[in-house]
């Protein structure tokens, strides 16, 4: 693509804040805005939001859009932009945001599960350009997944392919919110992360941890842990070990089974880092079959703080 002149709109929408951005087709931002979502309205305010946003940015600019690109939780239908049931937006059950917002401003609109949108954005402009296929995991809240191959989102018969969080690596593990045992996110998903070191933190008490969180439990979050982990403190580094052990023990299963071996982590608690990286990449090596152990990649996203906008606006361009 020869196209230094080609702009997008990108629209992150989350739970409590839709992120909005106009952004080119090599992947920078020339103007962003941010508006509350209002998801307890229902699904007509929050897509007379998005309308609201979108406006203020046109206004705003003389870009020609090529594009929207909308990146947002829940199972998307492929190529219909039809959203449904997403988690934390009450009152929706089947929603075309795609035709509502195509209507009012007659210009493409592709719109995609958050995660997906992650993953084109990071094959578009960030670390996964120069491969073929990759997985994207995004650890936050919860732990989303975008599968590439061929340089395409596998998105399954339904729009729901991807859901690495729920790959269980104990079924006697401990209870996730989706209804099952063991999942990945019910140890790397930020609250359950974060309640399981309080638990156990409370058998630690030569950790340097205690002193970061001031003696409340109620502190502890992965920037301390990263902290207490680079003073030196074992507590801290054992929790780190033990999440890229868990990680990479399920990956290691996604790369026998769809033989891909290049994976891209996002989110905050990548913020871990080289330690966490180092960990999953170990793991996967000694589980893995022998072929593959040579072509493992463990890599960290590069998009970061605006990778729901990027990864939306990658939508466009990557339909191009």
């Amino acid at each position: 693509m020869t196209s230094k002149n080609k702009y997008a709109i990108g629209v992150d929408l989350g739970g409590t804040t839709i992120k909005l951005g106009i952004v080119t087709s090599t992947g920078r931002i020339l103007k962003k805005i941010s508006i509350r979502t209002e998801a307890e309205k229902g699904p007509k305010k929050v897509i007379d939001n998005i309308i609201a946003g979108i406006d203020e940015l046109i206004a705003s600019s003389s870009y020609k859009i090529s594009g929207i690109g909308i990146g947002c939780p829940g199972v998307v239908t492929p190529g219909k932009g039809i959203v449904e049931d997403p988690p934390n937006f009450p009152g929706w059950k089947k929603v075309n945001i795609a035709k509502v917002i195509s209507q009012k401003f007659k210009t493409r609109v592709y719109v995609d599960n958050d995660a997906n949108a992650a993953a084109i954005g990071e094959l578009t402009f960030g670390s996964g350009k120069k491969y073929r296929s990759f997985i994207m995991i995004t650890l936050g809240t919860g732990v989303g997944g975008g599968i590439v191959i061929d340089k395409k989102i596998y998105h399954g018969d339904f729009g729901a392919a991807g859901e690495i969080g729920h790959i269980s690596i104990d079924f006697n593990g401990p209870k996730c919110n989706c209804g099952s045992y063991g999942c990945i996110e019910a140890y790397a998903g930020n609250q359950y992360l974060r309640s399981r070191v309080r638990k156990q933190l409370k058998k630690q008490s030569e950790s340097k941890l205690w002193k970061l969180i001031n003696n409340d439990l109620s502190k502890v979050s992965p920037r301390n842990i990263q902290g207490a982990a680079e003073l030196g403190d074992a507590f801290a580094k054992s929790v780190i070990d033990q999440l890229g052990f868990q990680l990479g023990s399920a990956f290691a299963s996604l790369c026998n089974v769809l033989d891909v071996s290049v994976f891209i982590i996002g989110g905050g608690i990548a913020g871990f880092g080289k330690p966490l990286f180092d960990s999953i990449r170990k793991t996967i090596s000694r589980r893995v079959m022998a072929p593959i152990r040579p072509r493992v990649r463990v890599l960290p996203a590069k998009l970061k703080n605006d990778a729901g906008i990027k990864g939306a606006s990658a939508l466009v361009f990557h339909h191009k």
